[in-house]
C-alpha cells in the first residue's frame, strides 16, 4: 500500500481533498467549526466540531455526494496572503482557528489561506489548481478525537478519507483495504483460537493453545538461528529496584510508562526494557579484548503503561516479549559486526517472505549525548556496514536515539503495508552509565562499544503481523494444526487413518484425525475454514494401496503418494521451512 504522505503529488491531492470535505460538511452542517485537516500516510482526515450534532458512518455517503457536486462545479483554489490581524478578523467566530492563529510564531507576520467558492481555510498549502481535479475519493470512516489529543479537551469528530488521481487507483486501494479487513489479526485470532483479550487485563494478551504452538515454534526458530550465529542466552528478572532504573536513566525519563511498587520499603519497577539487566549480566564477569564480540540474547518480557486508547490487539499491548540482544565489541569491530547482523536479519525475514528497506536515523539536533565527532564516526560506520552488506539505506536526519544512531528495518508484507520491526542501535550511553569495561591487549581498561538489536521487534506484534501477512494461512512449519486426516467412511477407513496420523506425529508433525459423524464435504470445508495447511483424505483406494491423498489449503487439486513418500515430503517441507502455499500463488 502506498504511503500518501511520502508521495508529493498524492500528498497535495489529498490535502486539497481535505478542504473539499470541510467545504461539503459546512454546506450540510452550517454550524460546523474546523480544527485541522492534515495528510497522513493513509490519506487525510479533518477534525470537526459539529456543536452537538453527530456524524455517523451512514452520513458519509451524503457528504461524499456533496463533495462530488462541489468537484463538478470546478471552482479554482486560490491562495491569498493576509496579515495576522486580518486573519483574526476573518475567523473571529471560530475558536479553533483563533487558537491556531494565536500560536503562530511571531515571525509569521503574513498568513496564507486558500479559498474555493464560498469556503476559506487557513493553510500553508500547496493545493491543486481546481476542485475539479478532486474526482476519485472515498470517505473511509468517522471516529472521535480529542482536540489537540488532550483528553481534558472537547471531543471532536474526525472524518478519514483518501483521494487518487484515477478511478483505477482508488478501486485498487479500496480492494486492498477490504482485503486488510479480512486479514485483521484480531478477527483471525478469535476464529483460529490463537489469542484472546480480557477486560480483566486490558492490553495483556492471553495466548490460547493454538497460539502457544505458533509462539513456541517461532521462539524455537529464534533460538536455533541465534545459536548458529554464536549468541549466548540469559534471562533477567522482570522486576528490579529503583536504583538500577536511576542509573539507566529510566526513572527520570520514563517513569510515567513504568509499573512501580514498594517491596520491603524499597521502590521497585517492572522492567519496560531488558537493557539494564543486560548491563548487570555483562558486569558479572571480567572481559578481555579476546572475548569480543560478545553476543548476548534474551527473549525478555517487558511491561509498559500504554494509553488505553492506543491499545490494538497484539500490535499495541502493555506487556510483550522483545527478542533482544546486546552485542559488546571493540570499536574496530563495528562495521564487520553490523554487516554480519544485517545478513542475519536478511536471512530471517526471507524465511517469512518479507522484503524490507533500511533507514539510517542520525543524531538529533538538540537532545543527544556525546561528542559530535563520535556521532559522525558511528553514523559513517553504520552506513558503511550497509553498503558492505550490499544494502542501501535512506537517511532519516535527526531521528536517532539520544544515545546513538540506529538502523531501522521497515518490512513490507503481502499487501504492501510497511511495518517497522528490526532495529540496530549503537549505544554510547549505557556502557558509560554502567561503567562497562574490558581489558585491552596492553592491559588497560577500555569501554566496549554496544549494539542493541531486535529482529522481530516483539514476539506478540510479529505474530500479529504474520497473521495478517499470511491471512491466517500459515506455512506448514508454523501452522498450529499442520495436518488433518479425514476418513471417508468411519468404519472402513478409521483404522488406516489413525495409523497415518500416528506416523505423522511420530515424524514430528502436528496431525489429528477428524472422524466425526459429519459428511465428508463438511469436514473438508471445516479444515479449510480453520486454514489447516494439509488435509489427507482416506478412502478405499488409499487403504488398499497404502497411500495418502494430500489436499492443500486453498486448492481444489489433490496429490496421491505412497504413505512413506507423503510423510517424507511433509517432513521435508516443515524442516526446511519451505513455504509451499505462498510459492503456489
Amino acid at each position: 500500500m502506498i504511503n500518501i504522505k511520502e508521495h508529493e503529488q498524492l500528498s497535495v491531492l489529498n490535502h486539497s481533498c481535505a478542504h473539499l470535505l470541510a467545504q461539503a460538511v459546512k454546506h450540510l452542517y452550517p454550524q460546523a467549526k474546523f480544527w485541522v485537516g492534515p495528510v497522513i500516510s493513509e490519506g487525510f482526515y479533518y477534525d470537526i466540531d459539529l456543536q452537538g450534532e453527530v456524524i455517523r458512518e451512514d452520513d458519509l455517503a451524503k457528504i461524499e455526494k456533496e463533495m462530488k457536486k462541489l468537484s463538478k462545479d470546478g471552482k479554482r483554489i486560490v491562495r491569498k496572503e493576509i496579515s495576522k490581524e486580518e486573519a483574526l478578523e476573518m475567523f473571529h467566530d471560530d475558536p479553533y482557528k483563533l487558537d491556531l492563529i494565536s500560536h503562530m510564531d511571531e515571525a509569521d507576520t503574513v498568513i496564507s489561506c486558500y479559498s474555493q467558492g464560498d469556503f476559506t481555510d487557513l493553510c500553508r498549502g500547496p493545493h491543486v489548481e481546481s476542485v475539479k481535479l478532486l474526482k476519485h475519493f472515498k470517505l473511509l470512516k468517522v471516529s472521535g478525537a480529542y482536540w489537540k489529543g488532550d483528553a481534558s479537551n472537547p471531543m471532536l469528530q474526525r472524518i478519514y478519507g483518501i483521494c487518487f488521481e484515477t478511478e483505477e487507483e482508488l478501486n485498487n486501494h479500496l480492494f486492498m483495504l477490504e482485503e486488510a479487513k479480512k486479514r485483521d489479526h484480531k478477527k483471525l485470532g478469535r476464529e483460529l483460537d490463537l489469542f484472546m483479550m480480557s477486560e480483566y487485563g486490558p492490553g495483556f494478551p492471553f495466548f490460547l493453545p493454538n497460539g502457544m504452538i505458533l509462539r513456541n515454534v517461532l521462539e524455537n526458530y529464534w533460538y536455533e538461528e541465534h545459536t548458529k550465529e554464536g549468541y549466548k542466552f540469559t534471562k533477567t528478572p522482570i522486576m528490579l529496584s529503583r536504583e538500577l532504573w536511576e542509573t539507566s536513566g529510566h526513572w527520570a525519563n520514563y517513569k510515567e510508562n513504568m509499573y512501580t511498587t514498594d517491596i520491603d520499603d524499597r521502590d521497585f519497577a517492572v522492567k519496560p526494557m531488558n537493557c539494564p539487566g543486560g548491563m548487570l549480566v555483562y558486569k558479572n564477569g571480567l572481559h578481555s579484548y579476546k572475548d569480543l564480540p560478545l553476543r548476548i540474547g534474551e527473549l525478555g518480557q517487558v511491561h509498559r503503561h500504554e494509553a488505553s486508547g492506543a491499545l490494538n490487539g497484539l500490535f499495541r499491548v502493555r506487556t510483550f516479549t522483545q527478542d533482544d540482544a546486546h552485542i559488546f565489541m571493540r570499536e574496530d569491530q563495528i562495521e564487520s559486526e553490523v554487516v554480519r547482523l544485517i545478513n542475519f536479519i536478511d536471512r530471517v525475514y526471507a524465511v517469512f517472505g518479507l522484503s524490507y528497506n533500511i533507514e539510517l536515523s542520525t543524531r538529533p539536533e538538540e537532545k543527544y549525548i556525546g561528542d559530535i565527532a563520535v556521532w559522525n564516526k558511528a553514523e559513517a560506520a553504520l552506513e558503511a556496514a550497509c553498503h558492505a552488506a550490499g544494502k542501501t539505506c535512506k537517511v532519516n536526519p535527526g531521528d536517532g536515539a539520544f544515545y546513538g544512531p540506529k538502523l531501522d528495518f521497515h518490512l513490507t508484507d503481502s499487501l504492501g503495508r510497511v511495518w517497522q520491526c528490526g532495529t540496530i542501535q549503537l549505544d554510547m550511553n549505557l556502557p558509560e552509565r554502567f561503567d562497562l569495561t574490558y581489558v585491552d591487549s596492553d592491559g588497560s581498561k577500555k569501554r566496549p562499544i554496544m549494539l542493541h538489536r531486535v529482529i522481530f521487534g516483539s514476539i506478540e506484534r510479529f505474530i500479529g503481523i504474520l497473521i495478517e501477512h499470511y491471512a491466517g494461512a500459515f506455512p506448514l512449519w508454523l501452522a498450529p494444526r499442520q495436518v488433518v486426516v479425514v476418513p471417508v467412511h468411519h468404519e472402513r477407513h478409521l483404522d488406516y487413518s489413525q495409523k497415518v496420523c500416528d506416523l505423522l506425529n511420530a515424524a514430528g508433525l502436528r496431525a489429528e484425525v477428524d472422524a466425526r459423524n459429519e459428511k465428508l464435504g463438511y469436514r473438508i470445508r471445516e479444515a479449510q475454514t480453520h486454514k489447516v495447511p494439509v488435509q489427507i483424505v482416506i478412502g478405499d483406494g488409499e487403504v488398499e494401496n497404502q497411500t495418502v491423498t494430500l489436499r492443500r489449503f486453498g486448492s481444489r487439486d489433490s496429490l496421491t503418494l505412497s504413505l512413506e513418500e507423503g510423510i517424507r515430503s511433509l517432513v521435508n517441507e516443515a524442516e526446511t521451512r519451505y513455504n509451499y502455499h505462498n510459492d503456489q500463488k
